[in-house]
């Protein structure tokens, strides 16, 4: 019986603790600007498009499309496949694919976020729908 991948616990800081947070509680969460109404992740309180510093949290659906990846066949631990998803909230962002068949991504699938435990929050990646 092979052992389930053990993924390393997150750090926190104090601009992230709610992010982590709401994984402990299924949640994805983004920041939105409300100056300039831009969505972006990794959630941060300034915003990276205006800078502006009114930020605030908002629930990500976890739905998102693939934008690109690259399937790494010749691993120590196995298989692996890294890319970039668009959220349909707006934001790209790096992840990596898990629970699905590597072979059959594609560029344009759908895909939706799902969280692994570790020994503090979980961390979230992607798998297809």
């Amino acid at each position: 019986m092979s052992e389930a991948k053990k993924y390393p616990a997150p750090v926190t800081n104090p601009e992230t603790a709610a992010f982590w947070d709401a994984a402990k509680q299924g949640k994805f969460m983004i920041k939105r600007c409300t100056a300039c109404g831009e969505a972006h992740y990794f959630p941060r309180a300034i915003c990276p498009f205006c800078y502006s510093d009114k930020t605030v949290w908002e629930e990500s659906s976890g739905e998102a499309t693939i934008y690109t990846y690259s399937l790494m066949r010749k691993s120590p631990t196995g298989p692996y496949a890294i890319g970039y998803v668009t959220l349909k909230e707006g934001p790209s962002l790096q992840t990596n694919f898990v629970d699905c068949d590597l072979e059959k991504l594609k560029i344009g699938q759908k895909v939706k976020v799902v969280f692994k435990p570790t020994d503090g929050a979980p961390l979230p990646f992607f798998t297809t729908v």
